[in-house]
């Protein structure tokens, strides 16, 4: 198996965010990365650099607006007097679908939902090759990989079509599985990450070609609030084809993969041609986020299940943050999904 990963992922460094209304150092560091690489190697695999595919991948899921965005919004940014280092809005529209506005304060405040999104001069070019290292997993399936480990860094899971959200840029998951419709026609996205992929889900909504389902800490008490609710099974072509599954705060392994079994029932349901593991490792009982209670003997019971599947597997990389466990928490994953 291949990890695909770039040192210039770890451009990006945010420095500080928003937290339940108290400033906190920013938990989503280039360290991470770091960690997580040499776990990866330390089980053989063999790291590749993700080739340039430009922009096409990431305009067939997000809005032009939103690109255009992110490509300038640092430089515009600076014009203004005082400015501060890194770009955090601090005003929000009621609704998406009125004026979109010229100045760059407004344009921020609509494409940024929260403090945890800081942009700096070096975000873009993270963001970009995090994209690029997740479609460069897509092209090794389509060329015939069974599986290969994307460590897309900064995440990507919370973007959405038009605005940042929670550490994440640009949807890697949504452009590696947009790729893979391509050739494989159905793609189901499994995310697992303690957080819901309300980013995927927004891109997908509308769409039956892709299936996203998400095990995530229920968001009536915990982020992002407003989406991952079971009540969200898409709209339009799209109504069936989106699977929330919400579990209690400090939900632990057996619970866990009792709901992981209905998850990939309903995978096989939907018959895809080949999967996408949004690979959270933040539902560890030791992340700092203490949203789930995941053992890291629990990590490998999930991949081995996820493995059971047998369809051609990218695994992109999603939250899972700094503590003693990280790193383990992906030997075990690794381990059980290549046995």
């Amino acid at each position: 198996m291949n990890v695909i990963f770039s040192e210039r992922q770890k451009a990006h460094y945010p420095r500080h965010f928003l937290s339940s209304g108290a400033p906190q150092p920013n938990p989503e560091v280039p360290e991470r990365a770091v960690r997580l690489l040499a776990s990866a190697r330390s089980m053989g695999l063999t790291q590749v650099e993700p080739a340039d595919y430009g922009l096409a991948p990431l305009a067939a899921v997000h809005t032009p607006e939103y690109l255009h965005f992110l490509q300038n919004i640092v430089r515009r940014w600076s014009y203004i007097e005082g400015a501060s280092a890194e770009v955090v809005p601090n005003i929000h529209p009621d609704r998406r679908d009125g004026a979109y506005p010229a100045s760059a304060v407004g344009q921020a405040g609509f494409h940024m939902a929260d403090t945890g999104c800081p942009i700096s001069a070096q975000t873009w070019e993270s963001a970009l090759i995090s994209a690029h290292t997740a479609v460069h997993g897509a092209a090794l399936l389509i060329a015939g990989d069974e599986t290969c480990y994307a460590l897309s860094r900064p995440p990507g899971h919370h973007a959405a079509r038009d605005f940042a959200a929670g550490f994440c840029y640009l949807n890697n998951v949504a452009a590696a599985a947009q790729t893979l419709v391509t050739q494989f026609g159905r793609v189901a996205v499994l995310d697992i990450d303690v957080h819901h992929g309300n980013g995927t889900q927004d891109i997908f909504y509308h769409r039956a070609d892709v299936l996203p389902v998400s095990i995530h800490a229920d968001p009536v008490r915990f982020y992002p609030f407003f989406w991952g609710h079971a009540s969200e099974r898409g709209v339009a072509e799209g109504l069936g084809f989106n699977l929330n599954l919400p579990l209690p705060r400090a939900t632990s392994d057996e619970d866990y993969l009792k709901t992981l079994d209905f998850a990939l029932e309903r995978i096989r349901a939907f018959a895809p041609g080949a999967l996408v593991v949004a690979l959270g490792l933040d539902a560890h009982e030791s992340d700092p986020f203490q949203g789930l209670a995941i053992t890291t003997a629990g990590f490998g019971r999930i991949a081995a299940a996820i493995r059971g599947m047998g369809l051609p597997t990218l695994l992109v990389q999603e939250g899972g943050y700094l503590s003693e466990a990280l790193g383990d928490n992906l030997c075990a994953f690794l381990q059980a999904f290549s046995a």
